[in-house]
């Protein structure tokens, strides 16, 4: 029998992986099925805490990293140290650090991106996965993504963080606290600021928070930020069409991992990067064959939050069904 002390402790280590050093949280029994949780920007390990102690108290061992660049993780210097390589890298040295042949997985948005990649390049190490916000894409033969973001407009977001330095000085305006309140409080469905405006600027700074964050969790993301600064977080973005050229060698590959994808029909990236579509005639299906989709009515982009039980029960019922 478990031993029903560890379901309430969280464990934090430090893991030596893929030339970086990683911070790691844990909770649950450490001889329980492992699930791997990958957060997303700009979250932390904190953004599954909800997860993380609803899987250790049915029985799983949440394991939930801090990404390269993010929280109490080693932040490189080098913006070419954050390819889709790098990120898969890291996850691959902390499942053999902890020993670990096969894990359930759960992202959302560049977490989601990092899973989507882990089960095309590692599917021997993926049980299942449930994939939150973020759909998995073609790879288009010929067109980089920044080519055709560029469509989108001088102000969609993706494009204006390109520069390095540009959304940093917007942020460095605002500092960390408030940045991410701004952040966390997105409810719009296209992100593209007007001519001659930052998307940082442009961002509604909101009079109270979301339901789904208290003033103290604010305070730990806002801490971590201010201490290690955007930038590396922002380089994701900045190897987008480095990623592509990267991954020419699976072009037309499909993800074979029996997976679930839960998105909220409110995410911003539900209509501006046309995963309704995408979903809906069958393209998504098609390059993931082995899919179920849960769209979760009224609800925005940090899901595994704002819509935490509901997405947890998804969860749960995904992988006790696989076991």
């Amino acid at each position: 029998m478990a031993n029903e002390e560890n379901f309430h402790v969280v464990r934090h280590s430090q893991v030596a992986t893929n030339g970086i050093t990683m911070h790691v949280a844990e909770q649950g029994d450490i001889s329980a099925p492992p699930v791997l949780l990958i957060h997303g920007f700009p979250e932390l390990w904190l953004s599954w805490r909800h997860q993380m102690a609803a899987l250790a108290a049915n029985g799983y061992r949440a394991i939930a990293p801090d990404l390269r660049g993010y929280g109490d993780t080693d932040v490189p210097a080098d913006p070419a140290a954050y390819t889709i390589f790098h990120i898969v890298g890291d996850l691959i040295g902390l499942l053999d650090h902890l020993e670990l042949p096969r894990v359930f997985v759960v992202g959302i948005d560049w977490g989601a991106i990092a899973a989507w990649h882990l089960c095309l390049f590692r599917p021997d190490r993926v049980k299942a996965l449930v994939n939150l916000a973020y759909p998995y894409f073609p790879r288009h033969p010929s067109i980089k993504p920044m080519d055709s973001f560029k469509a989108l407009g001088e102000g969609f977001y993706i494009t204006q963080l390109q520069e390095p330095g540009r959304a940093e000085t917007s942020i460095a305006q605002y500092g960390a606290l408030t940045t991410l309140k701004k952040i966390f409080s997105i409810k719009m469905e296209n992100l593209c600021a007007p001519p001659r405006m930052e998307i940082v600027d442009f961002l509604e700074a909101p009079t109270s928070l979301p339901e789904w964050i208290s003033e103290d969790e604010l305070q730990y993301f806002a801490e971590k930020f201010q201490k290690n600064g955007f930038t590396g977080p922002l380089n994701y973005y900045r190897n987008l069409d480095t990623n592509w050229t990267l991954t020419a060698p699976w072009q037309g590959a499909k993800i074979l991992v029996p997976t679930k994808f839960i998105v909220g029909d409110k995410d911003i990236g539900f209509k501006t990067f046309g995963t309704e579509m995408h979903i809906k005639s069958g393209g998504f299906k098609a390059i993931v064959p082995d899919l179920d989709v849960v769209i979760l009515n009224g609800c925005y982009h940090f899901i595994q939050q704002e819509k935490a039980e509901e997405v947890t029960s998804e969860i749960l019922s995904y992988f006790s069904s696989l076991s």
